[in-house]
């Protein structure tokens, strides 16, 4: 998955779609890692507590936030935004396009996000530093209907204060699913 333009947020869901529904959780993946951000090696874990998902390399410089939820249509009117395209909407839509539907909205992985704790606590949201051209490559564990969304946040610094797009790759292989800017183009 790559970020062309840079400072661009992408929200990752991932669910496996087996006989008892799962999804990445990303209060289990920090329970389980013992940190509030993934690393390179790092597992993305269900709320089974198994593996999903593997980030196997990030050129990103920064963080990938595990601590807010998507944006959503509450966030955009608290804004004054009334009707405002948002991550938790277009996640539904795309579960929905797929016949599949969870409980709950679960938090997404928020790649190239830049919201680490501030030494009061506080959580805040800062630019993105994600450069032109940073990528994540991601390992599917097993079979996986993986969402993606760029950020629709535009009226905060979030996104570079823009929204841009996010690429998304897949390859198949000697390796498992991998998302990234070296996956094999004939399989778009």
């Amino acid at each position: 998955m790559a970020d062309p333009d840079g400072q661009q947020v992408a929200d990752l869901w991932a669910i496996a779609p087996r006989g008892s529904i799962d999804w990445v959780s990303t209060d289990h993946t920090r329970d389980i890692n013992e940190k509030m951000f993934p690393d390179v090696g790092d597992s993305f874990y269900s709320k089974q507590s198994e593996p999903l998902l593997t980030l196997i390399e990030s050129s990103s410089p920064g963080p990938h936030d595990m601590l807010f939820p998507p944006c959503d249509d509450a966030l955009y009117v608290r804004a004054g935004f009334h009707g405002h395209p948002n991550c938790r909407d277009n996640f539904l839509k795309a579960l929905s396009r797929e016949g599949v539907t969870l409980p709950i909205v679960p938090d997404p992985v928020n790649l190239f996000q830049n919201s680490p704790p501030q030494p009061d606590g506080r959580l805040e949201v800062l630019p993105s530093i994600n450069p032109p051209g940073g990528y994540v490559v991601l390992r599917a564990d097993e079979d996986l209907l993986i969402v993606v969304t760029a950020c629709s946040v535009d009226f905060h610094p979030t996104n570079g204060s823009k929204c841009t797009s996010i690429e998304v790759t897949i390859s198949q292989g000697q390796d498992p699913l991998m998302w990234g800017p070296r996956s094999d183009p004939a399989l778009h």
